[in-house]
Protein backbone atom coordinates (compact mmCIF):
# COMPACT_ATOMS: atom_id res chain seq x y z
CA UNK A 1 0.00 0.00 0.00
CA UNK A 2 1.44 3.39 -1.00
CA UNK A 3 2.28 6.13 1.44
CA UNK A 4 -0.54 8.32 0.15
CA UNK A 5 -3.12 5.65 0.89
CA UNK A 6 -1.78 5.07 4.36
CA UNK A 7 -2.00 8.78 5.12
CA UNK A 8 -5.57 8.96 3.81
CA UNK A 9 -6.65 5.95 5.85
CA UNK A 10 -5.10 7.47 8.95
CA UNK A 11 -6.81 10.82 8.35
CA UNK A 12 -10.17 9.17 7.71
CA UNK A 13 -10.03 7.67 11.18
CA UNK A 14 -10.48 11.25 12.44
CA UNK A 15 -13.36 12.17 10.09
CA UNK A 16 -16.65 12.46 11.96
CA UNK A 17 -18.59 11.75 8.73
CA UNK A 18 -16.94 8.39 7.97
CA UNK A 19 -17.91 5.01 9.43
CA UNK A 20 -15.57 2.13 8.61
CA UNK A 21 -17.00 -1.38 9.00
CA UNK A 22 -15.42 -3.79 6.53
CA UNK A 23 -16.46 -7.42 6.94
CA UNK A 24 -13.57 -8.31 9.26
CA UNK A 25 -14.64 -5.61 11.74
CA UNK A 26 -18.42 -5.99 11.53
CA UNK A 27 -18.21 -9.66 12.46
CA UNK A 28 -16.85 -8.65 15.87
CA UNK A 29 -18.35 -5.18 16.37
CA UNK A 30 -22.09 -4.80 15.63
CA UNK A 31 -23.29 -1.60 13.98
CA UNK A 32 -25.38 0.01 16.71
CA UNK A 33 -26.57 2.93 14.56
CA UNK A 34 -28.73 0.66 12.38
CA UNK A 35 -32.20 2.20 12.45
CA UNK A 36 -30.90 5.36 14.13
CA UNK A 37 -28.98 7.23 11.42
CA UNK A 38 -31.23 10.28 11.58
CA UNK A 39 -31.35 10.42 15.38
CA UNK A 40 -27.73 9.61 16.18
CA UNK A 41 -25.82 11.16 13.28
CA UNK A 42 -27.85 13.55 11.12
CA UNK A 43 -29.91 14.91 14.04
CA UNK A 44 -32.98 15.42 11.86
CA UNK A 45 -35.88 13.49 10.35
CA UNK A 46 -34.99 14.04 6.69
CA UNK A 47 -35.14 11.11 4.24
CA UNK A 48 -32.01 9.05 3.62
CA UNK A 49 -30.58 8.36 0.15
CA UNK A 50 -27.71 5.94 -0.50
CA UNK A 51 -25.11 5.98 -3.25
CA UNK A 52 -23.75 2.44 -3.53
CA UNK A 53 -20.28 2.14 -5.02
CA UNK A 54 -19.68 5.84 -4.50
CA UNK A 55 -15.97 5.84 -5.40
CA UNK A 56 -14.59 9.30 -4.65
CA UNK A 57 -17.99 10.46 -3.46
CA UNK A 58 -18.44 13.10 -6.15
CA UNK A 59 -22.09 12.21 -6.65
CA UNK A 60 -22.86 11.93 -2.95
CA UNK A 61 -21.42 15.39 -2.30
CA UNK A 62 -23.02 16.86 -5.43
CA UNK A 63 -26.46 15.59 -4.48
CA UNK A 64 -26.03 16.88 -0.92
CA UNK A 65 -25.31 20.36 -2.27
CA UNK A 66 -28.47 20.31 -4.41
CA UNK A 67 -30.79 18.83 -1.78
CA UNK A 68 -29.93 20.18 1.70
CA UNK A 69 -33.15 18.70 3.15
CA UNK A 70 -32.10 15.14 2.28
CA UNK A 71 -29.46 13.02 4.03
CA UNK A 72 -26.97 11.28 1.72
CA UNK A 73 -24.72 8.33 2.53
CA UNK A 74 -22.00 7.18 0.13
CA UNK A 75 -21.01 3.52 0.43
CA UNK A 76 -17.86 1.86 -0.90
CA UNK A 77 -15.07 -0.43 0.25
CA UNK A 78 -12.32 1.69 -1.36
CA UNK A 79 -11.25 3.93 1.50
CA UNK A 80 -8.53 5.86 -0.32
CA UNK A 81 -11.07 7.00 -2.92
CA UNK A 82 -13.77 7.78 -0.39
CA UNK A 83 -11.34 10.14 1.39
CA UNK A 84 -11.85 12.70 -1.41
CA UNK A 85 -15.60 13.09 -0.93
CA UNK A 86 -15.46 12.86 2.85
CA UNK A 87 -12.80 15.58 3.00
CA UNK A 88 -14.77 17.80 0.62
CA UNK A 89 -17.97 17.43 2.64
CA UNK A 90 -16.17 18.41 5.84
CA UNK A 91 -14.48 21.37 4.16
CA UNK A 92 -17.83 22.66 2.87
CA UNK A 93 -19.63 22.00 6.14
CA UNK A 94 -22.16 19.64 4.53
CA UNK A 95 -23.90 18.15 7.54
CA UNK A 96 -26.25 16.07 5.37
CA UNK A 97 -23.42 13.80 4.14
CA UNK A 98 -21.93 10.63 5.60
CA UNK A 99 -19.76 7.87 4.20
CA UNK A 100 -19.82 4.18 5.05
CA UNK A 101 -16.80 2.07 4.17
CA UNK A 102 -17.95 -1.52 3.93
CA UNK A 103 -18.64 -4.41 1.57
CA UNK A 104 -21.90 -3.69 -0.26
CA UNK A 105 -22.78 -7.40 -0.13
CA UNK A 106 -23.74 -6.87 3.51
CA UNK A 107 -25.37 -3.45 3.13
CA UNK A 108 -28.58 -4.64 4.82
CA UNK A 109 -26.70 -4.98 8.13
CA UNK A 110 -26.46 -1.19 8.41
CA UNK A 111 -30.04 -0.04 7.80
CA UNK A 112 -33.37 -0.96 9.36
CA UNK A 113 -36.63 -1.61 7.47
CA UNK A 114 -37.96 1.55 5.79
CA UNK A 115 -34.91 3.59 6.81
CA UNK A 116 -33.85 4.46 3.24
CA UNK A 117 -35.95 6.28 0.62
CA UNK A 118 -33.79 6.05 -2.52
CA UNK A 119 -30.71 4.29 -3.88
CA UNK A 120 -28.28 5.57 -6.51
CA UNK A 121 -26.10 3.20 -8.53
CA UNK A 122 -23.62 5.40 -10.38
CA UNK A 123 -21.31 3.79 -12.93
CA UNK A 124 -21.23 0.45 -11.16
CA UNK A 125 -19.05 -2.35 -12.49
CA UNK A 126 -21.34 -4.28 -14.90
CA UNK A 127 -20.11 -7.61 -13.48
CA UNK A 128 -20.93 -9.37 -16.73
CA UNK A 129 -19.54 -12.70 -15.49
CA UNK A 130 -21.30 -12.77 -12.11
CA UNK A 131 -24.86 -11.52 -11.69
CA UNK A 132 -24.72 -11.95 -7.90
CA UNK A 133 -22.14 -9.15 -7.78
CA UNK A 134 -24.12 -6.89 -10.13
CA UNK A 135 -25.60 -4.07 -8.02
CA UNK A 136 -28.82 -3.96 -10.07
CA UNK A 137 -29.35 -7.73 -9.96
CA UNK A 138 -32.34 -9.37 -8.32
CA UNK A 139 -29.91 -10.72 -5.69
CA UNK A 140 -29.18 -7.15 -4.58
CA UNK A 141 -32.75 -5.92 -5.13
CA UNK A 142 -33.92 -8.45 -2.55
CA UNK A 143 -31.34 -7.07 -0.11
CA UNK A 144 -32.43 -3.49 -0.81
CA UNK A 145 -36.01 -4.44 0.00
CA UNK A 146 -34.93 -5.12 3.60
CA UNK A 147 -34.32 -1.43 4.27
CA UNK A 148 -35.80 0.54 1.36
CA UNK A 149 -39.30 1.94 1.86
CA UNK A 150 -42.03 0.11 -0.03
CA UNK A 151 -41.93 1.51 -3.56
CA UNK A 152 -38.65 3.30 -2.89
CA UNK A 153 -36.77 4.62 -5.91
CA UNK A 154 -33.68 3.07 -7.49
CA UNK A 155 -31.58 5.15 -9.90
CA UNK A 156 -29.02 3.64 -12.28
CA UNK A 157 -26.63 5.87 -14.22
CA UNK A 158 -24.13 4.03 -16.41
CA UNK A 159 -21.90 4.07 -19.47
CA UNK A 160 -22.38 0.30 -19.89
CA UNK A 161 -24.78 -0.96 -22.56
CA UNK A 162 -24.73 -4.35 -20.87
CA UNK A 163 -25.72 -3.08 -17.43
CA UNK A 164 -28.36 -0.72 -18.84
CA UNK A 165 -29.89 -3.52 -20.94
CA UNK A 166 -29.83 -6.02 -18.09
CA UNK A 167 -31.44 -3.58 -15.65
CA UNK A 168 -34.09 -2.56 -18.18
CA UNK A 169 -34.99 -6.21 -18.81
CA UNK A 170 -35.05 -6.95 -15.09
CA UNK A 171 -37.45 -4.05 -14.50
CA UNK A 172 -39.66 -5.16 -17.39
CA UNK A 173 -39.75 -8.85 -16.41
CA UNK A 174 -40.74 -8.06 -12.83
CA UNK A 175 -43.16 -5.29 -13.83
CA UNK A 176 -41.48 -2.77 -11.58
CA UNK A 177 -42.93 0.74 -11.97
CA UNK A 178 -40.70 2.56 -14.49
CA UNK A 179 -40.30 6.29 -13.83
CA UNK A 180 -37.66 7.31 -16.37
CA UNK A 181 -35.51 5.59 -18.97
CA UNK A 182 -33.15 6.98 -21.57
CA UNK A 183 -30.16 5.62 -23.46
CA UNK A 184 -28.78 9.15 -23.94
CA UNK A 185 -29.37 11.18 -20.80
CA UNK A 186 -27.73 14.42 -21.85
CA UNK A 187 -29.59 14.61 -25.15
CA UNK A 188 -33.07 13.74 -23.91
CA UNK A 189 -35.56 16.60 -23.74
CA UNK A 190 -38.42 14.98 -21.79
CA UNK A 191 -36.68 14.27 -18.48
CA UNK A 192 -38.59 15.18 -15.33
CA UNK A 193 -37.58 18.16 -13.20
CA UNK A 194 -35.92 16.07 -10.48
CA UNK A 195 -33.75 14.37 -13.09
CA UNK A 196 -32.92 17.65 -14.78
CA UNK A 197 -31.58 19.05 -11.52
CA UNK A 198 -29.00 16.29 -11.19
CA UNK A 199 -27.63 16.74 -14.72
CA UNK A 200 -25.19 19.32 -13.40
CA UNK A 201 -23.40 16.59 -11.41
CA UNK A 202 -20.79 14.79 -13.46
CA UNK A 203 -17.99 12.66 -12.10
CA UNK A 204 -14.48 12.91 -13.52
CA UNK A 205 -14.71 9.60 -15.34
CA UNK A 206 -18.21 10.35 -16.59
CA UNK A 207 -16.81 13.42 -18.34
CA UNK A 208 -14.03 11.30 -19.81
CA UNK A 209 -16.50 8.75 -21.16
CA UNK A 210 -18.58 11.52 -22.72
CA UNK A 211 -15.46 12.93 -24.38
CA UNK A 212 -14.97 9.49 -25.93
CA UNK A 213 -18.44 9.78 -27.45
CA UNK A 214 -20.12 7.29 -25.10
CA UNK A 215 -23.75 7.95 -24.26
CA UNK A 216 -24.71 8.04 -20.61
CA UNK A 217 -27.70 5.81 -19.84
CA UNK A 218 -30.16 6.37 -17.02
CA UNK A 219 -33.09 4.41 -15.62
CA UNK A 220 -35.23 5.18 -12.58
CA UNK A 221 -37.80 2.78 -11.15
CA UNK A 222 -39.68 1.87 -7.98
CA UNK A 223 -39.00 -1.25 -5.96
CA UNK A 224 -42.16 -2.55 -4.25
CA UNK A 225 -41.80 -5.06 -1.43
CA UNK A 226 -44.32 -7.51 -2.87
CA UNK A 227 -43.60 -10.15 -5.47
CA UNK A 228 -40.83 -12.65 -6.16
CA UNK A 229 -38.11 -11.17 -8.37
CA UNK A 230 -36.79 -13.11 -11.34
CA UNK A 231 -33.76 -12.52 -13.55
CA UNK A 232 -34.35 -12.02 -17.28
CA UNK A 233 -33.49 -15.17 -19.23
CA UNK A 234 -32.13 -13.30 -22.24
CA UNK A 235 -28.72 -13.17 -23.90
CA UNK A 236 -27.25 -9.69 -23.58
CA UNK A 237 -24.39 -8.46 -25.80
CA UNK A 238 -21.24 -7.82 -23.81
CA UNK A 239 -19.60 -4.41 -23.72
CA UNK A 240 -16.79 -4.38 -26.26
CA UNK A 241 -14.68 -1.55 -24.87
CA UNK A 242 -12.38 -0.95 -21.95
CA UNK A 243 -13.55 1.70 -19.47
CA UNK A 244 -11.16 3.93 -17.61
CA UNK A 245 -9.63 2.14 -14.62
CA UNK A 246 -11.63 -1.02 -15.31
CA UNK A 247 -10.14 -4.33 -16.32
CA UNK A 248 -10.84 -5.64 -19.80
CA UNK A 249 -14.44 -6.76 -19.95
CA UNK A 250 -15.03 -10.35 -20.88
CA UNK A 251 -17.35 -13.10 -19.78
CA UNK A 252 -20.10 -15.50 -20.69
CA UNK A 253 -22.32 -14.68 -23.63
CA UNK A 254 -25.39 -14.37 -21.44
CA UNK A 255 -26.63 -11.83 -18.96
CA UNK A 256 -27.43 -14.47 -16.35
Amino acid sequence: MGKGKLEKFAEMETFKNVFQYPFSILENVPFDMKGHWCDDYFKNNHPIVLELGCGKGEYTVGLARLFPDVNFIGVDIKGARMWTGAKQALTEGLDNVAFLRTNIEMIDRFFAPDEVREIWLTFSDPQMKNARKRLSSTFFMNRYRRFLVDGGVVHLKTDSNFLFTYTSLMVEKNQLPLLQKTADLYHTADVDEATRRILSIQTYYESMWMERGLNIKYIKFRLPHEGQLEDPDVEIPLDDYRSYHRSKRSGKATGK
